[in-house]
């Protein structure tokens, strides 16, 4: 009985995806090193694939610009949160949950950014961000769309249409503004740790209520 033998393929799947990984991987940790060491402007993909000694197609096989790969991590940082907003109890109302996933995620997020960047590179390229009109341009309108993402899911969250009730989208405004102030302020502080960032939020969300009142006397 003769019998057909089938080739192996050439590799596992999964080695083939480690090693897609590490490729797009080594090009972010020498993007963000050249951005933060001598500018975002001034640093080209030439330059970054050098550092990697890939090709300017083998970049752009994993990154659309040089925009996606400033905001590589941040968006992981971003989904990370996100992520921890939908695990919260559906008993929290819509800013305790807000409150304690984003202290949560500040609790965890630092071992998913090591698995791809140091965490200090990662903290100065958020520095970099904010310090960049470029990059700060990209960054509001990432957070608006940020903003609305997170709006629906506490809609979602709360059995609510966010198009007929204000509600959702005000609460995550005032949220995202609280996010927003303490990021700059961390930007422009000594300490720029993961614990830091983590503390300020923390100090400034338990302000909201507040800050909100009719009376500040």
């Amino acid at each position: 009985m003769l019998t057909t033998q089938q080739s192996a393929p050439s590799a596992p799947d999964g080695l083939r995806e480690r090693k897609k990984r590490r490729t797009r991987d080594a090009l972010l940790r020498a993007a963000l090193l050249l951005f933060v060491s001598q500018g975002y402007e001034e640093t080209t993909v030439d330059e970054i694939t050098e550092a990697v000694e890939v090709s300017q197609r083998t970049f752009f096989r994993y990154f659309a610009n040089k925009e996606e790969v400033a905001f590589a991590v941040q968006t992981l940082v971003e989904e990370h949160f996100v992520d921890a907003l939908r695990a919260r109890p559906a008993s929290e109302g819509p800013l305790s949950a807000m409150r304690n996933a984003v202290l949560d995620s500040w609790d965890t997020v630092g071992e998913a950014i090591s698995a791809v960047v140091p965490v200090d590179l990662y903290m100065r390229t958020y520095q970099l961000i904010e310090s960049t009109p470029a990059l700060l341009a990209v960054h509001l309108r990432r957070s608006t769309e940020l903003e609305e993402q997170v709006a629906r899911l506490i809609a979602e969250r709360e059995g609510l249409d966010v198009e007929d009730d204000p509600r959702p989208r005000v609460a995550v405004a005032a949220f995202c503004g609280v996010m927003r102030v303490t990021g700059r302020l961390w930007g422009r502080g000594e300490d720029t740790s993961i614990e830091a960032i983590r503390r300020l939020t923390e100090r400034y969300l338990d302000q909201i209520t507040g800050a909100l009142a009719a009376d500040w006397r």
